[in-house]
């Protein structure tokens, strides 16, 4: 038996908190019946009960910087996962992560610091610094030598000591104290060899298909991004609202997404949240593909990442400063497809892998999906 999946959820990266919606999932299948090598349960009164669309807890759970999140199952209210802790805040409730992988293979470790402003891993450089004797795997081994012990290691010219018990790291000249985490990285095994790779296994969010008339449905987001309509984080894809608009162009429509309603007005182009009246503009665009054929602008190529809660989202300067845009990823795709090439945002910088299709935060090592539209 499942949970019903969980809707409006809240996390936390570094010093920030952030919210994001989440439709309810349906799904009641476990984690090997739906390919995945993770699953998330609670345990209520008598029983564990596995939790619906629970890729995005683990999606989060592997981010360093999130100490936690809400999550909202069917007829339990709200419930708060301590990540640190793997335990639910309600007393009367636990939580637990199971793991499926076979015998030669493991969970890809990586162990972070807390720098003066975000998560550093361990064996990665930061500004003005040396290069570190260790590295995650070297913590990790370290860690299931002795998982209730201190290890010692060296910067430069500078000793630490990492207190596993407490998940401190201490300077052993000027006594100074930093918080420690220790995280998997999202959909990444190692085998026993110790090659790292993607888990064959992996959970998979399932994107709208493409409108079947042609056309895209999207909405302002933050920053001035737009946001194409999709499932399951909405209750309505493009394809669905292009066919409701084909048979009433002036009329609105109801959706959801997360714990809130929305109306669409097709007139006036914009979405309004039924319970807070909050307003974004609303735009319908023709598919490239569409336009060629009808002799427009010609075939042009769209560059997407996948975010955290399974959506879409295109590549633009004006998202939290991207140094790239679509257009500037496929300029350089063209000249090597098989190649790379690093971009950076307002705290972070990437590379983005043609060939296996995916972008790569090289302070975190977060893997998130890329894919390339025409």
């Amino acid at each position: 038996m499942s949970l019903r999946g969980f809707g409006n959820s809240y996390l936390e990266y570094e010093e920030e908190e952030e919210e994001e919606n989440y439709e309810q999932s349906t799904s009641s299948q476990s984690a090997s019946a739906r390919g995945s090598h993770v699953e998330w349960q609670l345990y209520e009164g008598e029983r564990w009960l596995s939790i619906g669309n629970d890729h995005v807890i683990e999606t989060h759970y592997c981010q360093p910087g999130a100490k936690g999140m809400n999550i909202y199952p069917s007829h339990m209210g709200q419930v708060y996962i301590d990540f640190d802790q793997i335990e639910a805040q309600n007393a009367a409730m636990s939580v637990r992560r199971l793991t499926f992988l076979p015998q030669a293979q493991s969970e890809d470790i990586g162990w972070y610091f807390k720098d003066d402003l975000i998560w550093r891993e361990y064996g990665s450089l930061g500004p003005g610094q040396g290069s570190s004797s260790v590295s995650s795997g070297d913590v990790e081994r370290q860690y299931i030598l002795r998982p209730q012990g201190t290890f010692h290691f060296t910067v430069g010219s500078t000793s630490y000591t990492l207190d596993f018990t407490a998940m401190t790291q201490t300077n052993s000249a000027t006594r100074v104290q930093r918080n420690v985490r220790r995280r998997p990285k999202f959909n990444s095994v190692v085998s026993g060899n110790g090659s790292i790779s993607i888990a064959q296994s992996a959970p998979t969010v399932i994107a709208s298909p493409p409108p079947s008339a042609g056309y895209t449905w999207e909405f302002m987001g933050e920053e001035g991004v737009w946001i194409e309509y999709q499932t399951p984080s909405c209750s309505l894809g493009s394809a669905e609202i292009e066919r409701r608009y084909q048979k009433n162009p002036k009329g609105q429509i109801r959706f959801k997404a997360g714990r809130y309603s929305y109306t669409l007005d097709f007139s006036g182009m914009c979405q309004t949240n039924v319970r807070i009246g909050t307003k974004r503009i609303v735009r319908r665009t023709q598919c490239e593909a569409q336009q060629t054929s009808s002799g427009g602008l010609g075939l042009r190529s769209r560059w997407q990442f996948q975010d955290v809660d399974g959506t879409w989202k295109d590549f633009t300067t004006r998202s939290d400063n991207c140094s790239v845009s679509s257009q500037d990823i496929e300029a350089q795709y063209q000249q090597n497809p098989n190649g790379t090439m690093n971009f950076t945002t307002r705290r972070f910088s990437y590379q983005l892998d043609f060939s296996a299709l995916t972008q790569r935060n090289l302070s975190t090592q977060t893997t998130r999906s890329v894919r390339r539209l025409n």
